[in-house]
């Protein structure tokens, strides 16, 4: 059973571009954020390098740039470094003199973090810490440190500092502006996604307006008006679905205008046998002799009709794909055969005229019944005594058979319909319904080959079979 989505397909097509967009932004925003955060982090840890690497150098000199004098003590130019600075948004920068029992901070902070600078308490730990840089968590968030330690004049080298430098930044609110960019990109996503709804849905319907008319076209198809074709714009694949669904009405159309035909041909075709056996049953008098006569008469009627439903069965089963069974053939074995069939079908000089030498693939059994039936149809158009010529021949890519007759010939007119279903030619009055040679047009057609005529204006007739090889 069938099982498929009850949405309409133009309503999956909004919803999958939607999808789609909808995951590209989304990566497009974790991107963007995870590419932002990265990007604080390292302008941050480059200031506070910054920072470190500029008091650096100021204490190496350890002069006054006012006075040009060194300064008599270094916690005197930790005070003068920390005067000549200004602090970025988000940073602090903090001079700590280490009293013995307490820390004596000189602060210089930038007004976003007035509320938030560190305690006392937090700049102990971080002048305790074995590091020189590192996190802490704040009242402000998590804050980013580096510290520089200064030594007291005539301090030896690897004396313990007396005072330090602490540098601060704090994230969180570096990382409000990145919050600020993600909400504004999330609005224009959701604003883009919108417009590529009402986008997607407009396209869709426009795509989608050739499938709607076909499908239109199909619910008003009835068996009695196939003649509703779509018009073809364009050279995409929707065109060229509504190219094949022509197409098909195409061949729908000819196939009920064949079937119809084929029924009024069948009806009186079967008509006229019933009639001739009705009217001799109801005028069939007492005597014997006239019973006997009408009880012939009657059986060969009922024959003619049994004759003409196993033809009826096989054209029918002309239109199923195993109605041949191609193999490896010998031509001349196969040629052969046939000769040795048709000669029993009536007092003819047959003659063999030609032996294809070589393989095809094809049906043997359909061949010959295709050859037996032209023969019995050069058979019924000659008398005994008249020449009739078989023979068979191959080229590179085809294999020929042919049943030529010495009869009267077919008339021009009548050349490409005889091949029809109940088809006579004009002045036939020989017995048959009419369907040998649609039998045999339909096993031509079956191997993909063609059956055709030539009938020159002296008489005669060739009938011949042209497979592929």
């Amino acid at each position: 059973m069938a099982t498929g989505s009850r949405l309409p397909a133009r309503v999956r097509i909004m919803g999958w571009l939607v999808l789609l967009m909808l995951s590209v932004l989304t990566t497009v925003v974790l991107v963007v954020r995870e590419y932002q955060l990265r990007e604080i982090d390292d302008r941050v840890n480059r200031a506070l390098e910054q920072e470190a690497e500029e008091f650096k150098i100021y204490a190496a000199t350890g002069v006054n740039p006012f006075t040009g004098q060194l300064y008599d003590h270094r916690h005197h130019l930790l005070e003068a470094h920390l005067r000549g600075q200004y602090p970025d948004h988000a940073e602090v920068l903090i001079g700590v003199r280490d009293l013995g029992t307490r820390l004596d901070p000189d602060r210089q902070v930038n007004p976003s973090v007035l509320a938030v600078q560190p305690d006392d308490k937090l700049l102990l730990s971080i002048v305790r810490d074995n590091a020189s840089t590192g996190t802490a968590i704040t009242a402000g968030g998590e804050m980013r440190w580096i510290k520089v330690g200064v030594l007291a004049a005539n301090s030896p080298p690897d004396a313990r500092p007396t005072a330090w430098l602490i540098a601060g930044y704090y994230l969180d609110l570096v990382r409000a502006s990145v919050a600020s960019t993600l909400r504004t990109l999330i609005v224009v996503s959701l604003i883009g996604l919108v417009l590529t709804a009402g986008v997607a849905w407009v396209i869709a319907g426009w795509i989608l307006a050739p499938v709607r008319t076909v499908r239109m076209a199909a619910a008003e198809l009835t068996e009695h008006d196939l003649t509703k074709r779509i018009p073809v714009k364009g050279r995409d694949d929707i065109s060229a679905l509504a190219e094949q669904f022509n197409a098909m009405l195409d061949r729908l159309e000819q196939a009920f205008a064949t079937r119809r035909q084929f029924l009024d041909d069948a009806g009186h075709e079967l008509r006229t046998p019933i009639t001739i056996i009705r009217g001799h049953l109801e005028l069939m008098g007492d005597d014997p002799l006239e019973r006997a006569e009408v009880i012939r008469l009657c059986t060969d009627e009922l024959d003619r009709m049994a004759r003409m439903v196993d033809d009826l069965l096989l054209l029918a089963k002309a239109e199923q794909p195993d109605f041949v069974k191609l193999g490896m053939t010998s031509v001349p074995e196969l040629t052969s055969d046939i000769d040795a069939k048709v000669r029993a079908i009536a007092d003819r000089r047959w003659i063999l005229e030609s032996l294809g030498e070589g393989d095809a693939r094809l049906d043997e059994h359909r061949v010959t019944q295709a050859m037996v039936q032209l023969a019995q149809n050069a058979v019924q158009h000659t008398n005994p005594g008249d020449e009739i010529r078989i023979g068979s021949a191959l080229s590179w890519d085809q294999v020929h058979f042919w049943v030529t007759d010495s009869g009267p010939g077919v008339d021009q007119a009548d050349m490409d319909r005889i091949f029809e279903r109940f088809a006579r030619g004009r002045d036939n009055t020989r017995d048959g319904a009419g369907l040998g040679l649609a039998i045999v047009k339909a096993i031509a057609d079956a191997h993909h080959g063609v059956v055709t005529v030539y009938s020159p204006p002296e008489g005669g007739a060739s009938f011949r079979l042209e497979l592929p090889r």
